[in-house]
């Protein structure tokens, strides 16, 4: 019986090429691959333009993309605009695969950020998980699946994928740590989980490809882990105020928003304080989506610090905490320098 099998893969940056995903130990945290530091601002419109395709091919992508938007506090805009954050070519030659959530807005304006090689079922719906932050269900920290490794750098070896064997334990073997991710356990029936034959799996029994979103995924991608629609709203920063302004993640997975507007150009410092490990990103000018910087422990002790020249216009500070599960204080100001 032929093992061929068609595996998406995700496009990594190359600063994060030889950063691999390492696997946990058995027992750790089981929760399932949101990878949360590359979260778009809850309640962003992301602009899809298509480089090519045809008008049937479009139509399935524009489709299976509002499978997430019915639940997810996020939205689609089909646009030519040249800057959209999600570009879709349809080359037949290269597989279906995409950029990361907003590793997205680190690709030249002239490359696609994702490719719909092949239309399959849920393959376009696949993609878009992918573009809104969601990661490969197989790659679950919790031990869903245990593999017969050899078989799979074997098969992936052969066409179509014709991977090394480096690239099969990136894309299909080594589990996300469990600091990398939010979400759900494993979840068997997700969008997000390819068809693997039973050859492959300890046990004998393999996984069924899925062409619908699962219950679990249409929970998860609106609550408050990832795009819930009862986001905090934004908080209204002054540029130079002589005190930090206080804040609190009052709840697991909470995301804090912040909004500044820069009136001469120069240089900036964003950053955290308190003893909460906060992660920090910054969007703009007058963009919630265009991602200029991001920050973990720049600052002093477990705070954040970015420091970048600013043009005039309005900024966006997106602030969430760097331990699921975990909530507390800190503040958070914004300083020419």
């Amino acid at each position: 019986m032929s093992t061929t099998v068609r595996v998406c893969h995700e496009r990594v940056l190359p600063s994060e090429m030889f950063r691999p995903q390492s696997t946990v130990r058995r027992g750790g945290t089981t929760r399932a691959v949101f990878v949360w530091r590359k979260m778009w601002v809850t309640g962003s419109r992301l602009r899809v333009r298509f480089l090519d395709g045809t008008s049937e091919q479009q139509r399935i992508a524009r489709e299976q993309a509002s499978w997430w938007t019915e639940h997810a506090n996020l939205s689609f805009a089909f646009t030519n605009d040249l800057d959209a954050e999600i570009r879709i070519t349809f080359d037949p030659d290269d597989g279906a695969w995409s950029y990361v959530g907003t590793d997205c807005s680190s690709i030249a304006r002239h490359l696609p950020t994702m490719n719909l090689g092949f239309l399959d079922g849920g393959t376009p719906a696949h993609e878009f998980g992918h573009a809104i932050g969601l990661a490969h269900e197989h790659q679950n920290p919790s031990p869903g699946i245990q593999w017969n490794e050899a078989v799979v750098i074997r098969d992936l070896a052969k066409p179509p994928n014709q991977w090394t064997e480096e690239e099969a334990r990136h894309n299909v073997l080594d589990r996300y740590r469990s600091n990398q991710i939010r979400g759900t356990n494993f979840d068997p029936h997700s969008i997000m989980l390819y068809f693997f034959p039973d050859s492959w799996v300890q046990g004998g029994k393999g996984t069924k490809e899925n062409h619908a979103l699962s219950d679990l995924d249409k929970a998860f991608i609106g609550s408050r882990e990832a795009y819930p629609h009862a986001a905090k709203p934004y908080v209204d920063l002054k540029v130079g105020a002589r005190t930090s302004t206080r804040a609190d993640i009052g709840k697991p997975g909470e995301e804090d928003v912040y909004r500044f507007h820069v009136t001469r150009a120069g240089n900036h410092v964003i950053r955290t304080g308190g003893k909460t490990d906060v992660v920090l990103k910054l969007f703009g000018p007058n963009s919630s989506t265009r991602l200029i910087a991001e920050d973990d422990d720049s600052g002093v002790g477990l705070n954040a610090r970015i420091k970048a020249l600013l043009v005039p216009g309005e900024y966006i500070a997106q602030v969430r905490h760097a331990k699921k599960g975990a909530t507390g204080t800190y503040t958070i100001r914004v300083t020419r320098d």
